[in-house]
């Protein structure tokens, strides 16, 4: 696959503040998540600056321990416009170790009451050593229309979806 990154778009009827305030708390992350790996959030504190660090406790049937709990630090916080952030591991040292996968929403608002939001998933910056182990994207695109719908159920009556790679 020649690609590195996948994305999905959804409209939702509702404003860019709203849509990124959903976002910025990471406790509706395992609502959102289209995945279903994403099992609860560690850290509460809403996402509020570049390299605040959230942690995840997530559960994935091929994972080598089932559960486990990733640390995400936020790479892009441009309110009510974007969010993003790499996600990695926590060390037995409390070193934080990333993967080179970035997960980042960009909100475009369309008038006073309706946002455009495209999710994407880049892993351009993983390295060989973890390419050899994972498969990218770990999981099939229309996973991303899933937790963007979430989102929309979360931050508005009604949406549509469509999805696209590049």
């Amino acid at each position: 696959m020649d690609q590195e990154n996948v994305s999905a778009t959804l409209t939702v009827a509702v404003p860019a503040a709203r849509v990124f305030a959903v976002l910025a708390d990471p406790t509706t992350h395992a609502a959102i998540d289209g995945t279903g790996w994403v099992q609860e959030s560690v850290d509460r504190a809403p996402l509020t600056e570049v390299g605040q660090i959230f942690r995840m406790d997530m559960y994935h049937a091929n994972h080598p321990d089932g559960g486990y709990r990733v640390a995400n630090q936020i790479q892009v916080l441009d309110p009510p416009r974007a969010i993003g952030w790499l996600t990695g591991q926590e060390q037995s040292d409390g070193r934080l170790e990333f993967g080179g996968w970035l997960w980042r929403y960009d909100l475009a608002p369309l008038g006073p009451s309706g946002t455009e939001v495209t999710l994407t998933y880049d892993w351009s910056a993983v390295p060989p050593s973890i390419r050899g182990h994972i498969q990218f994207p770990p999981f099939a695109p229309e996973h991303l229309t899933n937790s963007l719908r979430h989102l929309a159920e979360l931050a508005a009556p009604t949406s549509r979806a469509r999805t696209t790679a590049g």
